[in-house]
């Protein structure tokens, strides 16, 4: 993100920080656990059990930089743009011997081709994350000129983003009733109709629902998204598309997008140099 701009997206992560931390917590909520951590895993385990020296971009309150270091990582270097956020991540870091040493913190702008290069004084990663931020991010140019130099050459690149499809598109949610036409019995649907998904603009919403400043979401249709690194030579070699399921569903909050089980809120992938 770039703190240029004038929407000023990093400083609305600085006023939304504490509140934010508040709502994810030191350990995640539901979001990390239910939808994050099963991607995560999938494309990371294999290469966590080499203790591989690891990049968290945009690591908020450190906790996947946390979660790396308990599944194996040698090392994580957390950055976030926001000074806010590396404060609260600094404070979470466990007092534990098997933390100590291990993460380091530091304010890195993604869109910032100097800022970035910084991060390769002490060598390259053999795994960079960037875990649900690529949609704060206003552009994705720099970031991805800079994985040629951040990663090993069998280095990994993982992402988890909210889904382009069906949440930062344009698009309305639905709850129907009907009656099953063979058991008889009362259902509740629920559906999502897409209005606008090529072009849509930046648009102002919230992470979580006690903050007190809106942030910037930046959409970008898929081919966008995997385009900014298709561009500088890197494949996938890995996608998924995680929803929730029942044993999430929200009976106080019926447009809860955990009631939405047919579609998925968020997509990971994995990418690496050939």
């Amino acid at each position: 993100m770039s703190s240029s701009s004038s929407s000023n997206p990093l400083a609305a992560w600085d006023g939304i920080a504490s509140d934010w931390n508040n709502q994810i917590t030191a350990k995640g909520n539901k979001y990390f656990h239910r939808l994050q951590v099963p991607i995560l895993t999938q494309f990371l385990v294999s290469h966590l059990f080499a203790s591989p020296r690891c990049l968290d971009l945009a690591t908020g309150n450190g906790l996947v930089a946390r979660w790396l270091i308990d599944h194996g990582a040698s090392s994580v270097v957390a950055v976030d743009g926001s000074k806010e956020m590396i404060r609260i991540a600094q404070s979470l870091n466990p007092a534990d011997p098997s933390y100590e040493g291990k993460i380091t913190f530091s304010k890195v702008d993604v869109t910032n081709a100097q800022e970035m290069e910084t991060l390769t004084k002490d060598g390259k990663f053999d795994v960079v994350v960037c875990n649900m931020a690529i949609m704060d991010i206003e552009r994705l140019d720099v970031l991805a000129d800079s994985l040629k130099s951040l990663l090993a050459p069998s280095g990994i690149f993982v992402v988890t983003v909210l889904h382009p499809v069906f949440f930062t598109s344009i698009h309305t949610r639905e709850v129907t009733v009907r009656y099953n036409p063979v058991t008889g019995e009362e259902e509740t649907m629920f559906s999502k109709t897409i209005s606008g998904y090529l072009s849509v603009p930046p648009t102002k919403g919230i992470a979580v629902s006690e903050q007190k400043v809106k942030q910037t979401y930046f959409h970008r249709p898929m081919n966008e998204l995997f385009g900014e690194f298709f561009k500088v030579g890197m494949v996938m070699d890995g996608m998924e598309e995680a929803a929730f399921t029942k044993e999430d569903y929200n009976e106080k909050r019926v447009q809860s997008n955990c009631n939405y089980t047919q579609l998925p809120a968020i997509l990971g992938f994995r990418m690496r140099f050939p």
